[in-house]
């Protein structure tokens, strides 16, 4: 039997659900069908809260990347190292507690038009300008530091997708040699 569940619940339980499936099957191997029939709605109510797929797929991947950006948010009063660690620790543990959202925002290949790069690219835009405004209390920034904070933006994805894959490291070691690896990237000794 099928639960009423208010406009807002009922859009939360379907971007639930099509965050489990995404996160563990790639974006051609989800149809919308399985999404209503796990939710026990129509396809037609899915279509009235996302006209597409694409548009289904893109909310996911916002929803996912806002919800880290808003749980990492640094703490500007600490020392830098300490800001970093602690955005890292946040980052991991979501990650560790979530990993299906985050492999949905750090994997997000299918239907990759240009919504969902923009929506990772705005994401990384912001990772960018806290960590480049914390390490401007230490060195001078410039478009070497920025390009060595993009890259090592996309280190951190990459190790933590393996990492979640294969933990053979602890989740403070990961850390630490994240801290490590922006630090030795931008030649900056904290």
């Amino acid at each position: 039997m099928r639960t009423r569940l208010s406009t807002e619940q009922r859009r939360e339980q379907l971007l639930t659900i099509g965050a489990g499936l995404f996160a563990k099957r790639p974006y051609d191997e989800v149809w919308i069908e399985e999404v209503a029939e796990i939710a026990q709605v129509s396809r037609g109510l899915l279509y009235h809260y996302f006209p597409t797929k694409k548009d289904f797929f893109a909310e996911i991947v916002r929803g996912q990347r806002d919800q880290l950006l808003e749980m990492s948010e640094p703490d500007p009063a600490l020392p830098v190292t300490e800001q970093l660690r602690a955005g890292l620790d946040v980052y991991l543990e979501f990650a560790r507690t979530h990993p299906d959202g985050y492999r949905i925002v750090h994997r997000a290949t299918g239907g990759a038009d240009g919504e969902i790069r923009e929506i990772r690219e705005a994401g990384m835009a912001a990772n960018a300008s806290r960590i480049l405004d914390a390490l401007s209390l230490l060195t001078p920034i410039t478009e070497t530091t920025r390009l060595a904070v993009r890259g090592w933006l996309t280190f951190v994805a990459t190790v933590i997708l393996d990492w979640l894959d294969q933990p053979k490291v602890t989740q403070e070691e990961l850390r630490d040699l994240c801290v490590r690896t922006l630090f030795a990237a931008v030649d900056v000794t904290p």
